[in-house]
């Protein structure tokens, strides 16, 4: 008997692939897989934590004070605000340099990106080359420091920046306010003004300017940099808080500005205005003293150039054109010209003659020249002067006369006159860049050129010639001196700069005197500067004629194109000098063209103390018709 089960057949089972399987095998596999999963996620999950827990751990903890720093700035941000430089006033407190409002963009460079300032360049009309050089001298310069990158901006940069500030395009771009220079317009007083720029690498090693850093603005020449540290304010700053599109929200702080001091000179312009005028198209020099103070009056230089274009950032382009003149726009003839004063050094000779004995009375016969050491000397009159005396010499400007007295002085006595009154010497006035100028004498001679002097080299040393160099000024200092009695007094543009003794020399006021008479005739007696003559004012002066190479030279070399510098040096009133004037008119060929440059500011200075008289004088009758306690 067989016997049935129920159970499954394992044969059949192996045999019945497809067969569902058992739910205890499939409870046992979800599980292993579930478990792997949670446990990838809780090591992704304990990874993130981790990384974000170092994280916070650097930023507050590991460099905390940086990043509080950096967040501060993100926030904060901290505008400059530029102080005005001094304004620069005329005797009588007129204004001659001032500032005016206008917009700057500074780069601020924490937000700093290479690639834009090409584009930043192209919206502002700047240089690449020259950015890219600026920003690079920057780099040693701590990133919170925002560089100047473009002064005066004109409307369509304005818009640009104001278009591009966003986060998105040029972050680094801000606007400010800055106050710019305002200079007389046509090189009015250029060159004893000066300008300012943008300190440069090498000033920035210089002792003068070693406190100052990238990016300040100096002064380059002239007063504005011979006063800069009164000219230069203190900048301020406004720290303002901002959003994230780096608008602002909140004033946090605000340092004002000090502005610099302002500087009142001792110009008049007036006198200046007649000065310039007078050398319109010349090239040259005007120099007016008050000799009993030391006081400028008027400086002249042509030909000049225009200042306004340094008041902003001037292209290397432009600077290279002016450098390049052959005119020489830059330097300032009225202290910087070294050359042979010719005949105006003659009232020099005068005094060295009185003072060392020789009798004014003493006669020299000129038949057009004479000859010493075996060469001829010219005079300027080739017919010659006849028989002179010191009084006629100086009169109508004998050379025969003077070779006489240089010969008989010898140079080393022409020299301690000569260095008594100035010459070979910087007069020491409140500008910088003076020259020295050149006084031969043997010791010179000796340890410059290590030969000795020889005595026909003293020959033409006496009418002004040779080695003898002088500047404008120096000869205005000179021959202020001599009619001031022999007291010189330290030439200065700013009143201020008054204060130290006189220079001073005790001669016999006899000498001095006539030197001043023979002046006075070479003006009202017919002599060579008759054309400084001005009816009611006792003008004196001397002209000169300065040869600038030899006739020697000009005949082997048949040289054509060569003029003679025309000098003229003026002072009036005769007794008691008030002013003395120095005109150069390069290339002027005669000493009579300069006078009329001269009497022209003389003239003016006069005018101007007639009127303030006059004016004087009516507001006193006013004064007596006013009753007292005032019109009812």
């Amino acid at each position: 008997m067989r016997t049935q089960t129920t159970g499954p057949d394992p044969a059949a089972v192996q045999k019945a692939p497809h067969e569902a399987p058992r739910p205890d095998l499939l409870d046992r596999d979800d599980g292993k897989f579930a478990s792997g999963k949670i446990a990838f996620f809780q090591y992704v999950a304990v990874g993130v934590l981790v990384f974000l827990i170092s994280g916070f751990w650097e930023l507050q903890v590991q460099h905390y004070e940086v990043n509080t720093e950096r967040a501060e700035r993100n926030r904060i941000k901290s505008i400059p605000i530029l102080a005005p430089r001094g304004k620069i006033l005329d005797r009588d407190g007129r204004v001659i340099v001032d500032n005016h409002s206008s917009f700057s963009v500074i780069l601020t460079r924490e937000n700093l990106k290479p690639e834009h300032l090409k584009p930043i360049a192209e919206g502002l009309n700047l240089d690449y080359e020259e950015l890219l050089h600026r920003v690079k001298r920057f780099q040693n310069r701590p990133k919170y420091e925002p560089m100047m990158l473009k002064q005066e901006l004109t409307p369509g940069e304005l818009a640009f920046v104001e278009s591009h500030r966003d986060p998105d395009t040029f972050p680094e771009l801000e606007i400010i306010h800055s106050q710019r220079r305002l200079y007389p317009r046509d090189g009015f007083a250029a060159h004893a003004i000066g300008y300012v720029g943008e300190v440069s690498e090498s000033e920035l090693n210089t002792a003068e300017f070693a406190k100052y850093g990238q990016g300040d603005i100096i002064g380059k020449t002239g007063l504005e940099r011979q006063y800069n540290d009164q000219l230069m304010g203190i900048d301020g700053q406004r720290q303002v808080v901002v959003d994230n599109m780096g608008r602002e929200r909140e004033v946090m702080g605000k340092k004002e500005a000090l502005p610099g001091k302002t500087l009142q000179l001792t110009l008049d312009l007036d006198l200046q205005a007649v000065a310039e005028l007078s050398m319109e198209s010349k090239r040259g020099a005007v120099i007016a003293l008050d000799p009993r103070s030391g006081e400028v009056l008027a400086m002249v230089s042509r030909p000049a150039y225009d200042l306004n274009t340094f008041a902003g950032r001037v292209s290397n382009a432009e600077y290279r054109e002016l450098v390049n003149n052959p005119d020489k726009p830059f330097m300032n003839r009225a202290i910087q010209a070294q050359l042979a004063p010719g005949s105006t050094f003659k009232p020099i000779m005068m005094l060295a003659a009185l003072e060392s004995g020789i009798d004014p009375k003493d006669t020299v016969s000129c038949a057009g020249g004479a000859y010493y050491y075996g060469r001829r000397f010219g005079c300027h009159l080739k017919s010659g002067h006849g028989v002179v005396n010191m009084h006629r010499a100086i009169i109508q400007s004998c050379d025969t006369y003077f070779y006489s007295i240089g010969n008989r002085l010898g140079i080393d006595k022409i020299a301690e006159y000569a260095q008594m009154a100035g010459a070979g010497k910087r007069t020491g006035i409140d500008l910088p860049a003076e020259a020295e100028g050149v006084m031969p004498s043997t010791k010179w001679k000796l340890r410059t050129q290590r030969e000795k002097w020889y005595a026909g080299e003293t020959i033409s040393v006496a009418i002004g010639q040779g080695a003898v160099q002088m500047s404008p000024l120096q000869l205005a200092y000179a021959i202020g001196g001599i009619v001031n009695g022999g007291s010189w007094h330290r030439p200065h543009l700013v009143r201020e700069a008054r204060g130290e003794r006189p220079r001073s020399f005790t001669f016999d006021p006899e000498s001095i005197r006539l030197v001043k008479y023979g002046m006075f005739g070479v003006v009202n007696e017919g002599g060579t500067g008759v054309r400084a003559r001005l009816p009611g004012i006792p003008v004196g002066g001397k002209t000169g004629t300065a040869q600038l190479v030899s006739k020697e030279l000009i005949k082997a070399q048949k040289i054509t194109h060569i003029k003679d510098n025309a000098w003229f040096v003026g002072f009036a009133p005769q007794d008691n000098p008030e002013i003395v004037v120095v005109a150069l008119f390069e290339a002027g060929e005669h000493g009579n063209l300069a006078a009329p440059i001269v009497r022209d500011v003389i003239k003016a200075h006069f005018d101007k103390k007639a009127r303030a008289a006059r004016d004087e004088q009516m507001r006193a009758r006013m004064a007596l018709l006013t009753p007292p306690g005032g019109a009812r």
